[in-house]
């Protein structure tokens, strides 16, 4: 491969030795360390993936990381999203990469973009890179970020994990298939899970974030093969990896424009009558209407808030057949929304016209929503 990047200046003494130990790989020298200094590097996502990549980019010596998020730190990210700590529980999830990357190598700019990527404001951010590394945990970003780059005629390097499995991929479409040739389509709402649905084994966040590290430093530096036309499977249960090879279709068409990509991915819909706003379920329960809340999150998570009045019903056991036995309106809710979607999608299917609080219980926290903690009803 050619390098992706032109050398920066001539490196100062104390970057020499900063990078010593790389500068002697076969290869490498210091024209090679000269234009990771000198690129710019795109990261979406600041959570599993993100933070595990990010630090080890730092460390190598890349001079630009940019780091797009909209979300803050929480208790539950600690034990996989390892550059965040209990002190930064509440801050801003970039923010606190930001302080990760000063405490490896001050000289390392750091951009944030704290806001949610979308069709009109993505393009405009990545002209300002050479690269994106996508490690986000939801399709419509995955597809946003994909289409963007190949708009952008830019490389892509993604990465996914769920349970104890990750995957490693890079979509450049001057030079191979991308991301939409490998998934033409997204899976149905229902059956995307994420880390929040099916877990992640902690240890798999940094093995796959130093994978797409890896892939940048190649890219950037024109060493290596580069997984163009490849994924690299990993199996952290049997300790093995797999390589699925793929390539462009024949009637593949370029992509011109960006679109809806919740839409896209069945997220929203204009006939979409089964969700419920936090705005409009707080104005009900204060009108004092009857509502059955189902919370179908875990124990550990019911007992730290919930609604009052919830009957808790997690989503495995209605998944399993089991019902509510509750009167009124059956409003579901989780701790965003995605449980509570596959938790409606069963009601539905079981004659109870069941509808979904959007945005889950965050949401109507933000708005002033009162919570509890305590005694739990079970049905």
């Amino acid at each position: 491969m050619i390098p992706l990047v032109d050398p920066g200046p001539v490196l100062e003494p104390e970057r020499l030795e900063r990078y010593s130990r790389q500068l002697m790989l076969p290869g490498f020298g210091e024209q090679a360390q000269r234009r990771l200094r000198a690129s710019r590097i795109l990261v979406v996502g600041a959570g599993g993936l993100g933070s595990a990549v990010v630090p080890v980019l730092a460390a190598a010596g890349i001079g630009t990381i940019g780091v797009a998020d909209d979300d803050i730190v929480e208790l539950s990210n600690l034990h996989r999203q390892l550059s965040h700590g209990v002190v930064d529980i509440g801050t801003r999830k970039t923010s606190s990469l930001a302080d990760t990357v000063r405490a490896i190598d001050p000289d390392c700019r750091v951009v944030t973009h704290d806001l949610r990527l979308s069709a009109a404001n993505l393009p405009e951010i990545l002209s300002n890179y050479d690269l994106v590394i996508d490690g986000s945990d939801n399709f419509p970003t995955r597809y946003l970020v994909s289409d963007a780059a190949s708009m952008a005629e830019k490389p892509l390097i993604w990465g996914s994990i769920l349970r104890f499995q990750g995957q490693v991929g890079i979509s450049w479409e001057a030079h191979g298939p991308t991301y939409r040739d490998l998934f033409p389509s997204p899976p149905p709402p229902e059956d995307a899970l994420s880390c929040e649905l099916g877990g992640v084994l902690p240890s798999l966040c940094p093995a796959v974030g130093s994978f797409l590290a890896t892939e940048a430093i190649k890219l950037i530096t024109g060493i290596g093969e580069p997984l163009i036309g490849r994924v690299l499977v990993y199996d952290a249960l049997s300790a093995s990896t797999r390589e699925i090879r793929y390539a462009r279709p024949a009637d593949a068409q370029p992509v011109t424009e960006l679109i809806d990509y919740d839409l896209f991915c069945g997220l929203t819909s204009d006939a979409d009558d089964t969700a419920v706003s936090a705005a409009e379920l707080l104005a009900r329960l204060r009108a004092g209407e009857n509502l059955a809340l189902i919370d179908v999150r875990e124990l550990v998570e019911v007992e730290g808030r919930r609604i009052p009045g919830s009957i808790h019903l997690p989503l495995g056991e209605i998944e399993d057949g089991r019902m509510p036995d509750a009167t009124g309106e059956v409003v579901v809710y989780c701790e965003r929304d995605p449980r509570a979607r596959r938790a409606v999608h069963e009601l539905r299917e079981r004659g109870i016209e069941a509808r979904y609080l959007a945005g889950g219980i965050r949401s109507f926290v933000e708005i002033g929503g009162e919570v509890l903690s305590g005694a739990i009803v079970h049905v």
